[in-house]
């Protein structure tokens, strides 16, 4: 039988290792890379394409949701795990809107990971208790708006987004851009006012609580 090809992506050494462990012990799956942070995470699964990247939300240089949303974007053979501590719904959502096709918490059961494993590399989702008592609230009441994390940022707001987590001045922002220091503002004010924020400190604090941390 050929094996599950599996790429793990944890910050923490310890837990990746485990992982690793686990998966080799099986003898179903093949570690064909790891990664420490939300940045190595896509760029490995881009050099070696495996059939099943398990992905922390926590991580450091880029989270684990926009990890995910690269992932699915640029390497669509792979089936996206979400494992993480993280159980409530603000996480479990954007996540499944992000491309994973799958969400365990972290005190799941060994076997219980694995049956995940073999489920996403047949091409079927699976999702832990937790997550799939979560969609189903959201499925049983359709009328709540689902949770956008950029708070309907246009693309440009996006961009300044990023800009501003990464520390740049609204001068560094208009330069990266290539518009003026008052368009930069502009964009900047707009971004703050729709995401609820005042300063660069709670845009990086946002940008952390809701996964989307860049380099």
């Amino acid at each position: 039988m050929t094996p599950i090809r599996v790429l793990v992506a944890d910050d923490h050494r310890i837990v990746r290792e485990g992982l690793v462990s686990l998966l080799a012990e099986s003898g179903e799956c093949e570690v064909v890379a790891e990664a420490a942070d939300g940045v190595e995470a896509v760029e490995r699964a881009l050099a070696t394409h495996p059939d099943v990247a398990l992905i922390d939300l926590t991580m450091p240089r880029l989270g684990g949701l926009e990890a995910v949303r690269r992932i699915r974007e640029r390497a669509p053979r792979t089936r996206v795990l979400v494992l993480t501590v993280h159980e409530e719904e603000e996480y479990v959502l954007p996540a499944v809107r992000a491309g994973a096709a799958g969400y365990l918490v972290k005190d799941s059961a060994a076997s219980e990971l694995l049956a995940a494993v073999r489920a996403l590399a047949a091409g079927q989702g699976w999702f832990g208790p937790q997550a799939a008592r979560v969609l189903a609230d959201r499925t049983r009441d359709p009328r709540r708006t689902p949770d956008d994390p950029y708070a309907g940022l246009t693309p440009r707001e996006r961009e300044v987004f990023h800009l501003v987590a990464e520390g740049r001045t609204t001068k560094e922002v208009a330069g990266a851009l290539g518009v003026s220091v008052k368009t930069a503002e502009n964009h900047r004010a707009r971004m703050m006012d729709k995401l609820g924020v005042h300063n660069a400190a709670e845009v990086v604090r946002y940008a952390a609580r809701r996964g989307l941390l860049s380099l």
